[in-house]
């Protein structure tokens, strides 16, 4: 494996869900502007907005306040569709994130397949990357799909860490190690292909710190979780303390 120092990990932070408790009232409160305020505030390096096709939770209006008001970057997820692609390029958010979406889903179940839809993505991302935005690919550790990744020119992959994470809490010690351990090959061999190496999906305070340790890894996306530990800490003190265990994950780390 490719032996990287260990530098210090970005942390973005997902707001989707602030949007979701807000839309069950159908009114303006909470504010997930306010809540990617805070986020920045408590250390958050970027704000994830994931503005699906039946806008169940970011709405076009957060996006453009988001676009806005942030003094960071701001990582637009969405999936591969002229709609999407026309959005990002009036905004021109710091990067796109290109995700599977069905609408029955509760959440991304999966990773993208650019392996098998590689002409199509690889014209739907160039206006994009010629707009100046860095483009990502939703993916698991297939390296059918990272390899794909790379050969239409996004720069970065995000590993779907989801089977993972529920492995983990289901107590599968042994099937937690083994997608660990694909994780962990996929990741550095993005790296040698030249991709950034993001990771993201069901990432809590129990099963964080493993995926935090990977050199190859320079991002990680989290949300769901910290919005949820929020009601009982506060979202200054949820976000610090996942802060906290990314940087004991690496130790000495700049």
């Amino acid at each position: 494996m490719t032996k990287l120092p260990l530098g210090r990990l970005r942390l973005g932070v997902n707001i989707d869900h602030v949007a979701t408790v807000r839309n069950a009232r159908g009114t303006v409160w909470p504010d997930p502007l306010r809540a990617a305020l805070l986020a920045e505030a408590a250390g958050a390096d970027g704000i994830t907005a994931h503005l699906r096709e039946d806008r169940r939770h970011i709405r076009d209006a957060d996006i453009e306040a988001l676009a806005a008001g942030l003094t960071i970057p701001l990582n637009f997820e969405c999936a591969a569709t002229a709609e999407m692609q026309a959005i990002a390029l009036r905004h021109r958010p710091h990067a796109i994130c290109l995700v599977p979406e069905r609408r029955e889903e509760r959440t991304t179940e999966g990773g993208l397949d650019v392996a098998s839809d590689r002409n199509r993505l690889t014209d739907y991302i160039t206006p994009l990357r010629e707009a100046g935005i860095r483009v990502s690919m939703f993916v698991g550790h297939d390296p059918r799909q990272i390899e794909a990744s790379a050969r239409i020119g996004a720069a970065v992959v995000e590993l779907h860490t989801g089977h993972y994470s529920d492995l983990h809490a289901e107590g599968k010690l042994a099937e937690s190690h083994a997608e660990l351990a694909a994780l962990q090959q996929a990741a550095a061999l993005a790296h040698d292909l030249g991709l950034e190496v993001h990771a993201g999906h069901g990432l809590t305070y129990d099963n964080v710190m493993p995926v935090a340790a990977f050199p190859q890894v320079m991002e990680l996306n989290i949300g769901h979780f910290l919005m949820g530990e929020a009601i009982f800490r506060g979202l200054g003190p949820a976000i610090e303390e996942m802060r906290r265990m990314m940087d004991l994950a690496r130790p000495g780390a700049a």
